[in-house]
Formats: C-alpha cells, sequence, structure tokens
C-alpha cells in the first residue's frame, strides 16, 4: 500500500484528489493538510511515502515546505508538485528544493495515479508524458544567475553524458538499454553514477542539471 499525504489549500481539490486516490487497490490517502506549515508539521509524525504539494499556498508555500520535508531525513516521502503553467519558474525551484516531480493539475486522473506510483518506485520519475515539454519551458525561464556551471558535467563520462541526454529525452532504462544496446543492468548502473556524480536526488535534479548546464538544450 502506498500511502499518499495531500496538501492543497483548497479543500474541493484535495476531495477531488482524495476520492480518486482511495478507489485505487494500493493507494491510500493517510495525511491532508491545508499549507505548507501544517504538512511540516503533520509530516514529521507520519509514516507517507509520496505526497502531492500545491506551489501556492497562504502561510508556508509548498517550495518552503518541500524543502523542509526532504532535508528532513534521506528516506523521507518523495513529493510531487502540483501545477499549472503560469507557475512554471516556481515549479523548477520546487524540484531543486528536492521535490521528485511534477504533475500538471489539469492532467487525466490515470495520469496522477501512475505519477504516483513510478515517483514511489523511485526510476521512472520522469512521467507523464508532458514532463520534456514542462522542462524545456521551465529552462526558458529560470534566471541566468541560477544557472549551473558547465563545468559541473566535466566529471561525467563520455557515456554517462550521452545517458544523461537520453534520459532528458524522456527516455526509461529499458529504452536506453536498447538503443545503446546494452544490458539494462548496464544502463542502471550508469544512471545511479550520474546521480552519484551530479549529487542529484533523483532522475529529474539530473536532467534539470542537464538542462541548466548545457548539456542539453530546450526542445532538443
Amino acid at each position: 500500500m502506498i500511502r499518499v499525504a495531500l496538501v492543497d489549500d483548497q479543500l474541493l481539490v484535495r476531495a477531488g484528489f482524495a476520492m480518486v486516490i482511495g478507489s485505487q487497490p494500493d493507494l491510500q490517502v493517510v495525511l491532508e493538510a491545508g499549507d505548507g506549515r501544517e504538512a511540516i508539521d503533520k509530516l514529521a509524525g507520519a509514516e507517507v511515502d509520496v505526497v502531492l504539494m500545491d506551489v501556492r499556498m497562504p502561510h508556508v508555500d509548498g517550495i518552503t515546505a518541500t524543502a523542509a520535508i526532504t532535508q528532513r531525513a534521506c528516506a523521507g516521502p518523495k513529493v510531487i508538485i502540483l501545477t499549472t503553467f503560469d507557475l512554471d519558474e516556481y515549479v523548477l525551484r520546487a524540484i531543486k528544493a528536492g521535490a521528485s516531480g511534477f504533475l500538471l493539475k489539469d492532467a487525466p486522473p490515470e495520469d496522477m495515479l501512475e505519477a504516483i506510483r513510478t515517483v514511489h518506485r523511485g526510476d521512472a520519475v520522469m512521467a507523464p508524458s508532458s514532463t520534456k515539454r514542462l522542462l524545456d519551458h521551465l529552462v526558458r525561464v529560470l534566471p541566468s544567475d541560477e544557472r549551473a556551471a558547465p563545468a559541473s558535467m566535466t566529471h561525467l563520462t563520455e557515456r554517462e553524458r550521452e545517458v544523461l541526454v537520453l534520459m532528458a529525452s524522456g527516455m526509461s532504462n529499458t529504452e536506453i538499454a536498447e538503443h545503446l544496446v546494452v544490458a539494462e543492468a548496464t544502463v542502471k548502473t550508469h544512471v545511479g553514477r550520474i546521480l552519484m556524480k551530479c549529487e542529484a536526488r533523483d532522475r529529474v535534479q539530473a536532467v534539470v542539471l542537464a538542462y541548466e548546464t548545457g548539456l542539453v538544450s530546450p526542445g532538443q
């Protein structure tokens, strides 16, 4: 059973999400909060696997709450940011604060359910399918003074850079293995080394770094 927390200042939004999540045999809503401060307090003593976090809320926003939750413990819950296109600049900062993915609020229910499951697995966190397009847009609005230096990619091997570019294109480990004609276990090893060398929490943060450094360009 995947334990889910809902953090949104709109009660009707939480109720709608809870109804969809509760209809699944492997998902359960175990906690709800109306703002970031309440979420930080409640999550401190709760067993939660995945948090659906709104960005713009009163008192403490979703970005601040995400940073507090993810920095508290390495084995803490994964955070999925809920957003709309007009809040893109906040989403990238939330990912840099430790969020494991993001989801458009108007996404189909099946996309939300799949996002929860994939983030919980810790591998295919680039899902749903809109992620690459949204990342392209996010990098365009990122202030230049917040971009990472290209030198931060020099410690990756040529093969690791190649794998990172394929990750940024939205490929799964299986698809990367087929593309490079190698074993999937080999790809998993490369991905692990990329995350370690980039000091990235997950695939999303590694891909964001690839965009920031210019290894991958918007629209590539």
